[in-house]
Order: structure tokens, then sequence, then C-alpha cells
């Protein structure tokens, strides 16, 4: 069974999930789902990445069809890479099934 939707996750540094989301937006994406989180990381990683790796995170998952996933990507990573000020870190999912509620 070919996937038809991927899940797009983007950590970033607190308060910049509505960024996040405005550049998903754009690309084609519905909406998402924004958590808070806390992130933690040995020096190791910080000299890695070359950043400071802040503790406060939100964590954005936003759940598209496989045919504009390459778009959202783009557009999150422009708005909110790891080059800016968010410090966001990009990656997607398969996703293999997806189910419906109905009443």
């Amino acid at each position: 069974m070919e996937n038809k939707y991927e899940l797009v996750v983007c950590v970033v540094n607190a308060g910049f999930s509505q960024n996040v989301m405005e550049a998903a937006r754009a690309a084609g994406a519905k909406g998402g789902t924004i958590l808070r989180a806390r992130g933690s990381a040995n020096p190791e990683s910080e000299e890695f990445f070359n950043i400071k790796i802040q503790p406060d995170k939100e964590l954005v998952m936003i759940l598209v069809p496989k045919s504009i996933k390459d778009d959202v990507e783009k557009a999150v990573y422009k708005e909110a890479g790891i080059a800016d000020e968010a410090k966001g870190i990009i990656f997607s999912l398969p996703v293999n099934r997806t189910t419906t509620v109905k009443e």
C-alpha cells in the first residue's frame, strides 16, 4: 500500500510555532498540532549543530498529503530553519494509515 500522507515534524525554540504554521499553511497545509516540549543535549550535540540548544521547545506536527510534503518542508525550513532564530529541525515520517470518525 502506498502512503498517501506524511507527517511533517518541526522542533523549534519556544515562541516560533506560529511562524511554522503560517509557512506550512502558505504551502498548502490545512492545520497542525503544537506541543510544548523540553530539549536536552550534551555539549557534543551543540558543537555538531553549531548552535546553543535552548531547553524550551515547541513541537509542531503537520499531517499533509504526500504530494505537498516537499513544499511544506521547504517553506517551513525557509521560515524557521536551523539558521533562523527559531533553530528549527524539520523531518517527516510516512503515515501508513489514517482513520476518520463518522457520527
